[in-house]
């Protein structure tokens, strides 16, 4: 029996009559035309392009914020960090909130605080600032991240699914290719403050077509538990995790700073895992980890973004303080990482079919860990090592592309059907978290060598170009390490059948 037919009439006309209140219905004359759910698609393309481009555009600015505000770059890290762990950390908070509250509410919500936190960030008078306003910024894309995709999915129906996705998926590759090009436009012309401002037109043109445009949330659900004490666990927890791995080198290992934020981050996402597994509306279902083919493919899902947004921080610096490149010059030479992943990754889906998922993935990974160590080789800081470096970023962005579409369909696929959901939501936040992870640990290993290379520690400023791109080449090594790991996962795809997980509560 659903849970609507066990629910009193007058609480459903209720809640139809609540739903009317906060969600205005489309707008009549768009919605009665026979392309009004390619309208609704468009209109969470803008959200996927918004995120995208911000998550890359931030990682050109970095070198130029550390000039900017003087600071250390266990700090100036955080302003990446700090957007992808509230976008993490929040996106199962207002997934679970949407079911309960309607998507078309939180979309909105989403967009307008979007705008509002994009304008803050070019505002910022310093970078403690700055911070707090990415994170604003992440929770902002969380409320998006959180509702696109099912949006999406409603609108277009099965029988134009497929084309949706399809269509999505480019708008988020759109986002990421652009980003480095218009962050070294931005940056050359009009200032870092312009790299926030940009994106706030994309904003407001989503809000007001989103308001117009979107159908009211259909299925709200009556069941309004809310997983609180998890909500209130997951985002310290991450929080500590990730001080512990950027500010170990800052702080030193054995601080009582280090040592504190390594115990907390221990104690509370262990009580998050444990009130996740014992609560009847999780926020997160672990009980997915307990199929090996998908949390191996989640874990590779984490590296594998640690491994791009990982490269772009490496690069931003190597090109700009060891090339002495123009921001608008390491923007193009950057944007060739996900152009090259865009162009191979349409290919990958044909190779897996012919191939087999394995010989793709671990071919993926060893095209990445190729290109590593030969960009480790040819990274010289020369003017001629300049064309040797660019076609080591391509067959980077190459491999990856041949390895994050097939991973992601074959950890989805390890999933019950009647999970998706829940398997595609945790997907999504396991690939933010992991640009997380990549940014936060090779700004760590950064500074670690430049201590140990030019005394110099955690400032790129005062480190020769051949002290910085050594420094540089060890980060390198990490991600080759990431690349190792993910590619193993690949022996984990053997499990035809995912086993039977527990009846959702």
């Amino acid at each position: 029996m659903s849970e609507q037919a066990t629910v009193p009439s007058w609480k459903i006309r209720l809640r139809s009559t609540l739903r009317d209140a906060y969600e205005p219905a489309p707008a009549e004359f768009i919605a009665r035309q026979p392309y009004y759910p390619w309208v609704v698609v468009g209109t969470t393309c803008i959200a996927a392009f918004n995120g995208q481009l911000d998550a890359s555009i931030v990682q050109l600015m970095l070198p130029t914020l550390e000039h900017e505000f003087l600071a250390r770059l266990s700090e100036v890290s955080w302003v990446a960090i700090a957007h992808q762990l509230a976008f993490a950390s929040m996106l199962p908070v207002f997934a679970r909130l949407a079911t309960i509250a309607g998507r078309k509410l939180m979309y909105l919500i989403g967009f307008a605080l979007f705008t509002l936190a994009s304008a803050l960030c070019g505002l910022a008078s310093d970078l403690a600032q700055l911070i707090a306003f990415r994170a604003l910024l992440g929770m902002a894309g969380a409320m998006l991240g959180a509702n696109s995709i099912v949006i999406l999915v409603k609108a277009a129906g099965p029988s134009r699914q497929g084309r949706a996705m399809g269509i999505f998926a480019a708008a988020q590759a759109v986002g990421v290719s652009m980003g480095p090009v218009v962050g070294g436009v931005l940056l050359a012309a009009l200032g870092w403050r312009w790299v926030f401002w940009v994106t706030v037109p994309f904003a407001l043109a989503g809000a007001v077509i989103g308001w117009m445009v979107l159908p009211q949330t259909s299925d709200l659900g009556f069941d309004r538990r809310f997983d609180w004490q998890g909500a209130i666990l997951l985002m310290p927890g991450l929080t500590a995790l990730l001080l512990t791995i950027t500010q170990s080198h800052a702080w030193g290992p054995t601080s009582p700073s280090v040592v504190a934020s390594t115990a907390a981050a221990a104690v509370l996402l262990s009580m998050f895992i444990r009130r996740e597994r014992r609560t009847p509306k999780p926020l997160i279902d672990l009980d997915l980890f307990r199929i090996t083919p998908f949390a191996g493919g989640t874990l590779a899902i984490v590296l594998s973004y640690a491994m791009l947004y990982g490269m772009f921080f490496l690069m931003s610096f190597a090109l700009v303080r060891g090339y002495h490149a123009s921001p608008l010059a390491a923007g193009l030479r950057l944007a060739i990482i996900p152009v090259a992943l865009g162009i191979v990754a349409p290919f990958s889906g044909a190779l897996h079919e012919q191939l087999g998922v394995r010989i793709v993935l671990l071919c993926g990974m060893g095209v990445c860990t190729a290109a590593l160590i030969l960009l480790s080789v040819v990274l010289t800081g020369t003017a001629d090592s300049v064309p040797r470096v660019m076609v080591a970023l391509a067959v980077f962005g190459a491999g990856l592309g041949m390895f994050i579409a097939p991973n992601n369909s074959a950890t989805m696929s390890a999933a019950p059907p009647e999970r998706s959901g829940e398997a595609g939501g945790l997907l999504n936040l396991m690939r933010v978290f992991g640009t997380s992870i990549g940014v936060a640990a090779v700004s760590s290993v950064l500074s670690w060598r430049l201590e140990a290379l030019a005394g110099v520690g955690n400032r790129t400023l005062a480190a020769s170009e051949e002290a910085l791109l050594g420094a540089v080449n060890d980060g390198l090594l990490l991600l080759v390490g990431f690349a190792i790991v993910a590619g193993v996962t690949s022996v984990f795809r053997a499990s035809p059948r995912a086993p039977a997980l527990k009846a959702a509560a």
